[in-house]
């Protein structure tokens, strides 16, 4: 078992480390996408906060509409309460003390919090249209008990007066982190939980991430006027406040989540790419000079990446982004990511790549984390892989590779687990991490094995067309990838993220020119085959999966079809066989690769 642990410790330290427009305002009507009456709630957030930066504690009035665009009447609602979590005895304390293999970012740390250095949010007051509604506090969830039902089409507006600590830094949010940044503001207000056709979403925050609803923010921070203050939205305003304060206005259109980082010391340096959006960074003026210097040359890589990222994903569609010096590692927001910034050049860009990926396959393409973790943190690797190997003077071959053995080591490990499991199920935290990031990236790598490099690029583009600003499920990018190549790919997302079945294809035997295979594992895929003759030639063979009622784009030379069922699959080439070469490539997550070449002696 600590060999394993040991093993995909690696294997995460791996992998984590164009033109624009102004987005329209949320839609408050239900959203349809053609046939499928899809629809998703709405909630509009106006916030007057004020901060104390000596004591860390806030004072918050909150007006929320909300709009039931779902054909359901509503009894009930919940917010979450994310700084709940910070305190001795929590569900994120118990389960990080009882987890074999607890987040070492978390440990211990929550249970020996002191009462000024924890993090709480009290709701003093809530009503529903005016009138004073029933709420419980459980854990890190308000539950409400509406005094009049929400009924279809209905808008309705909720007021509520709170206040809040911000916790010691621990995960994510908090304060003075061990970089010294004074304020990571993340999950810090009370927020709606998501209802779609699955129902509530009102899960606790026991370690994972998140599932919001869209909508619009306007926001009024006062706090100590020497404070600078990066994050989500737009800048409006700055006024000068009572006393020693100053309040700065935020608009945020079209979001599901508002951050901000605060620290006196910070630098904000600007860098506006052509036709936008301008690229804000704000980070701390005592670094040491060695990473005060690679900051600043983050900064035209991160134009870059963002480059890249919209060209092949789609157009990022905000005027600004900005990448903050805070938190407790890397983590992505709306408009924004905190990253920790005492790192090596190339911790650095690895970290923002990845959480500037994170602004597709989450904050845009919203996908619920707490149950499809993998196609966020999985669809991220990929093409944060892809972007960093772009700005590499040595180009990898194979970017993936690093996914590629991490999944690859978990499936044969005997502890996996299906990317079905609720993230804050599995049993081992590494698990998580090599399914979450290792398995999800191999799973749209290996789909451009499937269907072809060119028609997987497609895929993820009219993925990004159809399901931006809504909340994509798993079978989202499958069925994109069958309207693109007309194939038949259910059977791809069944096996491998719905079980842990695995790939494991052999070569049996060579006699002559008779090639016979074998399917050991029981997940089918098509096979890629390469020949050498005994002349010295060679020749490439595509064997379509029958399953799959079709072939990809190929220059190989195209076989019969093998019917998963058939364990074994025998075929005739031209001339006499020297050597046979299964997936070439490497893009096949085979777990097996050693029975996949067979030399005749």
């Amino acid at each position: 078992m600590k060999k394993l642990f040991l093993n995909l410790t690696c294997l995460a330290l791996l992998l984590s480390c164009g033109a624009t427009e102004k987005p329209v305002k949320s839609q408050t009507k239900p959203i349809a996408l053609a046939n499928n009456g899809y629809w998703q709630q709405h909630v509009d957030y106006d916030m007057e906060i004020d901060m104390d930066v000596n004591s860390f504690q806030y004072k918050g009035k909150q007006k929320l509409v909300y709009t039931n665009n779902s054909p359901d009447v509503l009894n009930r609602v919940y917010y979450h309460l994310y700084f709940n979590a910070f305190q001795p005895g929590s569900e994120m304390d118990v389960r990080s003390r009882t987890i074999a293999d607890p987040d070492p970012r978390v440990g211990d740390r929550i249970s020996k919090l002191k009462p000024n250095e924890i993090g709480y949010i009290n709701v003093n007051s809530l009503k529903q249209d005016g009138k004073s509604i029933s709420h419980e506090t459980v854990g890190t969830v308000l539950e409400v008990k509406l005094d009049k039902p929400i009924q279809p089409g209905e808008q309705v507006t909720f007021d509520m007066d709170f206040n809040a600590q911000v916790p010691l830094q621990i995960r994510r949010s908090g304060r003075n982190n061990k970089e010294g940044v004074a304020l990571s503001m993340t999950q810090w207000f009370p927020k709606l939980a998501e209802y779609d056709g699955e129902g509530w979403h009102a899960d606790p925050y026991i370690g994972r991430e998140f599932h919001s609803v869209w909508g619009d923010f306007d926001v009024k921070l006062t706090i100590d006027k020497d404070y600078v203050v990066g994050g989500t939205g737009y800048l409006k305003s700055e006024t000068k406040a009572s006393g020693n304060k100053k309040t700065l206005h935020f608009e945020a259109p079209n979001v599901h989540d508002f951050t901000w980082a605060a620290d006196p010391d910070f630098i904000h340096d600007t860098l506006e790419m052509p036709n936008g959006p301008t690229l804000h960074f704000y980070y701390k003026k005592d670094l040491e000079s060695n990473y005060l210097e690679n900051w600043k040359k983050l900064q035209p890589d991160t134009a870059k990446l963002m480059t890249y990222f919209s060209e092949n994903i789609g157009q990022y569609p905000y005027d600004q982004y900005s990448v903050i010096q805070g938190g407790d590692g890397g983590m992505e927001y709306a408009m924004c990511t905190l990253i920790t910034g005492k790192r090596n050049y190339g911790s650095l860009v690895g970290v923002t790549a990845h959480e500037l990926a994170h602004t597709w396959f989450q904050f845009l393409l919203a996908t619920n984390e707490a149950k499809h973790e993998w196609m966020d943190e999985g669809f991220t690797s990929y093409i944060s892989n892809l972007a960093e190997n772009e700005l590499r003077e040595n180009k990898q071959e194979n970017p993936q590779s690093g996914s590629y053995r991490g999944y690859i080591g978990l499936a044969n490990s005997g502890y996996e687990q299906p990317l079905t499991t609720h993230a804050d199920r599995y049993k081992y935290n590494q698990v998580y991490g090599a399914a979450a990031y290792s398995k999800g990236a191999v799973f749209i790598a290996q789909l451009g094995y499937v269907i072809g490099e060119d028609n997987l690029k497609k895929t993820i583009k009219k993925y990004f067309n159809d399901f931006a600003f809504k909340h994509p499920k798993p079978m989202d990018i499958v069925r994109t990838a069958e309207r693109i190549t007309d194939l038949e790919l259910d059977w791809y997302l069944i096996d491998f993220a719905q079980t842990t079945n695995t790939i494991d294809y052999s070569v049996k035997s060579v006699d002559g020119k008779t090639i016979t295979l074998e399917r050991i594992g029981l997940m089918p895929m098509p096979v890629d085959l390469s020949v050498t003759y005994t002349d010295g030639s060679t020749e490439d063979f595509y064997i379509p999966l029958q399953m799959m009622r079709g072939e990809k784009p190929t220059s190989a030379t195209i076989v019969s079809d093998w019917a998963w069922a058939m364990p074994t699959y025998t075929f005739d080439a031209k001339k006499v066989v020297k050597s046979v070469e299964i997936d070439a490539s490497k893009m096949m997550a085979d777990v097996k690769r050693e029975n996949n070449t067979f030399t005749v002696e």
